[in-house]
């Protein structure tokens, strides 16, 4: 990839779901710009030890799945309101004993998605969440997040709001902070 970087052909590396050895190893190669992880106030692992490592390197952070995947914006207030084959019904953080935990939990979010993006905005200024979305009016709602300044009081009761389950489920392979083999 550095090699397309000399030829012009790419202007950027990044890296998705990677682990900070492969962070490191890869940026000692050639700079990268930046990770792509899952990061919301549902999911916080990168913050022990991905993010402290980017902001050590100088790499930027785009937070995918930064409304927890629906969860923080308030739409989703039981496990009825997803399809009988919404994907979601797997993860672990959607089972039934930690749905109603996380609910509560996360009731100082859910009347509105702005507020866990900008907390995200808070972080860095090189944190670009990247909510997805299908309609165009929470596109503008999201972009809302950008005009919401957090106190140092309400990022700190956010950076403590729980979080019951884990992220994914055990599928016999490791989509997050993946570790790729040295380098022969």
């Amino acid at each position: 990839m550095a090699e397309l970087v000399k030829e012009g052909k790419v202007r950027h590396l990044g890296l998705s779901e990677a682990a900070p050895d492969t962070i490191r190893r890869a940026h000692a190669v050639h700079p990268i710009s930046a990770v792509q992880t899952e990061w919301s106030l549902w999911s916080r692992d990168i913050e022990r030890e991905v993010f402290p490592l980017c902001r050590e390197l100088g790499i930027g952070v785009v937070p995918y799945s930064p409304l927890g995947r629906g969860m923080l914006t308030g739409t989703i207030t039981s496990l009825d309101d997803l399809p009988a084959d919404d994907y979601r019904r797997n993860m672990p953080r959607f089972s039934q004993e930690a749905f109603d935990a996380n609910l509560a939990a996360v009731d100082t979010v859910r009347e509105a998605g702005q507020v866990a993006l900008a907390w995200l905005l808070a972080k860095a200024d090189d944190v670009v969440p990247i909510p997805g979305t299908l309609h165009l009016s929470r596109l503008e709602e999201n972009s809302g997040a950008a005009e919401v300044a957090l106190t140092e009081e309400e990022i700190a009761r956010l950076d403590a709001l729980p979080v019951s389950g884990e992220r994914e489920s055990e599928l016999g392979h490791n989509w997050s902070y993946g570790v790729t083999p040295p380098q022969r």
